[in-house]
């Protein structure tokens, strides 16, 4: 009787047989381990913050079809990203269950993110909108299968609940130089101002560039995360040698154990607070830009210095989430910073509502901008961060009900979550944008106070209202610190003893395995 039998679906070793002894994790895996955030950063900023900007402003695609193309991904996320993640915990190879998917989705991925951004002239409208959604869920799928598997490694690489919260906060780090410091040096040095176009950021001409930097930044990204991480592939679970009737399993049963695991409690709470959350983030990431461009004036080269203040608030937000998880625990961290963190973020909007804030041009608008906006994403940041090391726990809570090592259905199911919320986002985005009657290829000195003003209405209370739902979805997470060290004895003592039943099983003089 093997382990499988005995009610395990997977095993620690890529033999198959007794778990090696894994060493600690080095610094050079760590990093590389964070440096795959890059890539989910860059294409993150890139749709979220200027895909809409792009085809709306710059070409002049109506916003209520960049917004409805971009949420017809939904349809393809909700197919592909659940499918990933269990064709990746079924799978099984000298490569182990993760680095097959991750090496294999850099091409693709880089090849539809740059072809996103080149649509050939003369479209009509629809016809653009049909080429956003078809290269978009390209790209967004093909990441997907890297994002996924390399977010899947966190539980496998720690049991430790602390040490989760720290690997969590070294690739939210990446992930936010990969979005805030791609933006912030595509503002300052690739949108180029001219005299036609002296808000750069809408000078059609930077927008190649843009597309292939971004490009080959995610393709280095995926290549240093895969491979930095492959000499822990001997210590990392591989999928169980499975039985001719076991193999032949149909996609009935592969659903039947994907919706057993996501009936797991505290998974679906981290699922509904995550739809609310992210469905704000691809509001704010659509919108805001506008609100720089439309409602502070703000230059190119002064969003570009906005934008590091995203990267300030990462580097204090990293190592101040497990001191956070500590202090407060992994749950009230979550809600606590989400909702007090916005409504920091937000005051600058709702002062400049009743003209209460700074005038565009003012000397102290910029830095106090900086200075909010730092310790906003800083606070969001920690919520981030400790929302994620919670989704890592569940896995062994669904294990030891289920009896099944489901880390990339997990992760699957947040990528879809994270996905086409930021799509619904967008598309709301896009709802508000026609609501406001916010004109194509508007000029920032000559649009209506009314205009803006509309936006402002409509946005503050929604976004406000999206964080706070979410935040108190997160009182129906039950898992902390005591909860998570009983379900990692509970588990070694089932492969304890499935390694033992293993040995009393094998043939004698045989092998044990």
């Amino acid at each position: 009787m093997n382990a499988a039998a005995a009610g395990s679906p997977d095993t620690h070793a890529v033999s198959g047989g007794e778990t090696p002894h894994a060493p600690p994790l080095g610094r050079w895996t760590r990093i590389a381990f964070g440096t795959g955030a890059l890539a989910n950063g860059i294409k993150s900023a890139a749709f979220s913050t200027y895909l809409m900007l792009f085809f709306n402003q710059v070409i002049g695609v109506p916003a209520a079809i960049v917004g409805t193309a971009l949420a017809c991904t939904l349809l393809v996320d909700a197919i592909v990203d659940p499918f990933l993640g269990r064709w990746a915990d079924v799978t099984r190879s000298r490569w182990g269950r993760r680095h097959p998917f991750m090496f294999a989705a850099a091409i693709p991925t880089t090849i539809f993110f740059v072809v996103t951004w080149f649509p050939p002239s003369g479209l009509t409208d629809m016809q653009y909108g049909v080429w956003i959604f078809a290269f978009a869920a390209a790209t967004r799928a093909s990441i997907s299968a890297f994002e996924i598997n390399a977010s899947a490694l966190a539980p496998e690489l720690t049991e430790d609940y602390g040490e989760r919260t720290r690997l969590f906060s070294l690739r939210y780090w990446f992930g936010y130089a990969g979005a805030y410091g791609f933006s912030s040096f595509s503002l300052a040095v690739i949108f180029v101002e001219s005299a036609e176009y002296p808000r750069g950021q809408l000078n059609p001409e930077s927008y190649g560039n843009f597309a292939i930097l971004g490009a080959a930044l995610i393709l280095l990204a995926i290549l240093v995360c895969a491979w930095g991480t492959r000499s822990r592939i001997p210590y990392l679970r591989q999928a169980q040698v499975r039985q001719p009737d076991e193999a032949a399993a149909t996609m009935g049963s592969h659903l039947t154990a994907m919706f057993l695991a996501f009936r797991n409690r505290a998974f679906l709470s981290i699922f509904g607070f995550g739809v609310f959350k992210y469905t704000a983030i691809g509001l704010y990431s659509a919108i805001n830009i506008y609100f720089g461009t439309y409602l502070f004036k703000l230059t190119a080269g002064e969003l570009a210095l906005l934008t590091l203040d995203s990267f300030l608030a990462a580097t204090l937000g990293a190592p101040l989430a497990p001191l956070c998880s500590r202090i407060f625990g992994k749950r009230e961290s979550s809600m606590m910073f989400a909702v007090l963190g916005v409504s920091i973020g937000l005051s600058p909007l709702a002062l400049a509502y009743f003209d209460l804030f700074f005038e565009p041009g003012d000397a102290l608008l910029l830095p106090t901008l900086f200075i909010i906006g730092a310790i906003y994403m800083a606070m969001v940041t920690i919520s981030l961060i400790n929302t994620s090391s919670m989704l890592a726990d569940v896995v062994e809570d669904s294990a030891v009900e289920t009896g099944e090592h489901t880390a990339g259905t997990f992760f699957a199911a947040s990528s879809f979550m994270q996905q086409c919320s930021n799509a619904l986002g967008i598309f709301v985005a896009g709802q508000v944008l026609t609501l406001a009657e916010f004109p194509e290829r508007a000029d920032p000195q000559t649009i209506a106070d009314s205009v803006v003003d509309n936006l402002l209405i409509v946005y503050i209370p929604f976004n406000i209202s999206l964080w706070t739902i979410g935040a108190l979805i997160l009182f129906f997470y039950p898992i902390n610190r005591a909860r998570h060290e009983r379900n990692v004895q509970i588990l070694k003592a089932r492969e304890a003893e499935a390694r033992e039943q293993a040995q009393r099983d094998a043939p004698i003089g045989g092998p044990a395995r």
